[in-house]
């Protein structure tokens, strides 16, 4: 293994590596329960979906890591996963009924798209094209947005949401269990930091677990209800696709929205995890990994919908493991083969409360918005767009959108500034072409 990952040449080791994964796992294991809960109003079964998510999160997560070499996990992409719901359920009312078969369809052929696209190197042109600004940005950005999520999680954060779709964001009751045991994981995990303790995210985790039970937060036999230890495949829905269906309804619109929003949400999560890794510090060999993900991250959107879920994409969770030391594809094969084993380990894995890993994502915000310190803030050319791309991704709840206003406003100031002579801004021709798409995407599509 240290040979065959680099783990010397990487600064890391085998215990590190290996706790980065469970700490990858525990983060983002959250998953496993999740998506069945949202793909099964679709006419999925629960057993099917989570079944598919569990072998989709661990065969591409160990491909990640074996053919890449990479700290990153894979696997069913939340929002996308929402957005899949919602245009399977959403549809009777439209006259023209989308069936589960249709929209895991779908979303092979957004993943088809996204191989040629990474063939072609388009993708890869991503990272030449984003200045450095926009990718710091894109860190602080996933940074924040992986907190809303815990905050969300937890309860201390509440967003409400009008008849008009307009929300409002509050602070959440103390009165409430889970905000006391997040709040508890949260102290828990950050003193073991502040005490440099190998395996902090990780063992504030394990330690809330213990507390969660020995108080009963977490009963033992609820976690466990209608929880069985041997899967059954059978009930999978592989390869349950129709093609007639998707062309006849007119499904294009839906295939090009999967593959905008994970284009830019999987190239955010690359980039984002991949700075905080020292990845990119060598250029090229950061460029080269990037692109070598983004095949397996490509696959596996195909390989996702064959086994039966939506879109399979990077997880931002992974940043736990990176900022618990993971360094190398040694991390992604831990967390992979974890989902493989959750496969029959179902039981165990629904006793882990929600409240513990809301606090990982908490702590791993705060631990990637340090990326703002690399963004020139006294150049507005520079700063307005970072600025637009970190808040966006957590007001509007997507990656996708602080990416595309952060493009869009980078290659307008840029421009007006060369043409004013007010200074020299690279604007690479793929910017260009991006900010044109994503304008027409909003003006089109009204951004969804």
């Amino acid at each position: 293994m240290e040979r065959f990952f680099r783990l010397k040449e990487l600064g890391t080791n085998v215990r590190t590596e290996i706790m980065a994964g469970l700490t990858t796992f525990m983060t983002m294991a959250y998953i496993l329960a999740v998506n069945p809960a949202i793909l099964t109003p679709t006419g999925l079964s629960w057993d099917a979906v989570f079944l598919a998510t569990a072998l989709a999160a661990g065969i591409f997560t160990i491909a990640m890591g074996i053919f890449v070499n990479f700290p990153v996990a894979l696997a069913p992409g939340m929002g996308l996963n929402a957005y899949f719901a919602a245009v399977v359920i959403s549809s009777a009312a439209t006259g023209k009924e989308i069936t589960p078969a249709m929209g895991l369809t779908a979303v092979f052929i957004s993943g088809i798209i996204f191989i040629i696209l990474t063939v072609t190197q388009v993708r890869q042109m991503l990272v030449t094209a984003v200045p450095d600004s926009l990718k710091h940005a894109i860190t602080v950005g996933i940074g924040l947005f992986i907190a809303v999520i815990g905050l969300k999680g937890s309860g201390l954060m509440h967003i409400t949401t009008f008849e008009d779709g307009s929300t409002l964001i509050g602070l959440g009751s103390f009165q409430d269990e889970t905000v006391i045991f997040t709040l508890i994981a949260v102290a828990l995990i950050a003193i073991l930091m502040v005490l440099r303790v190998p395996g902090a995210i990780l063992f504030g985790i394990l330690g809330t677990t213990v507390i969660a039970l020995l108080t009963g937060h977490v009963n033992i036999s609820d976690a466990l209800e209608g929880k069985t230890w041997i899967p059954n495949f059978s009930e999978m829905n592989v390869w349950h696709f129709d093609f007639a269906g998707v062309f006849e309804v007119g499904l294009i619109t839906v295939i090009l929205t999967f593959t905008f929003v994970e284009l830019f949400d999987t190239f955010g999560t690359l980039v984002g995890t991949a700075n905080r890794a020292g990845i990119m510090k060598n250029p090229e060999e950061g460029k080269k990994r990037i692109g070598k993900a983004m095949m397996v991250d490509a696959i596996g959107v195909g390989g996702g919908a064959i086994l039966g879920t939506s879109t399979v994409t990077a997880f931002v969770e992974s940043s736990a493991g990176i900022a618990q030391g993971g360094r190398s594809g040694l991390t992604a094969v831990t967390t992979g083969i974890c989902f493989l084993l959750a496969i029959f380990l179902a039981p165990l894995v629904a006793l882990v409360p929600g409240a513990a890993t809301s606090a990982a994502l908490i702590i791993v915000g705060v631990l990637m918005v340090q990326s703002v310190k690399d963004i020139d803030f006294s150049d507005m050319v520079y700063a307005i767009p970072a600025f637009l791309t970190f808040a966006m991704m957590p007001f509007t709840y997507s990656i996708a959108n602080g990416i595309s206003f952060g493009i869009v406003s980078y290659v307008l100031l840029a421009a007006v500034a060369n043409i004013a002579g007010k200074g020299k801004y690279k604007i690479h021709v793929l910017m260009w072409i991006l900010a044109i798409l994503i304008i027409a995407r909003y003006v089109f599509m009204g951004g969804e």
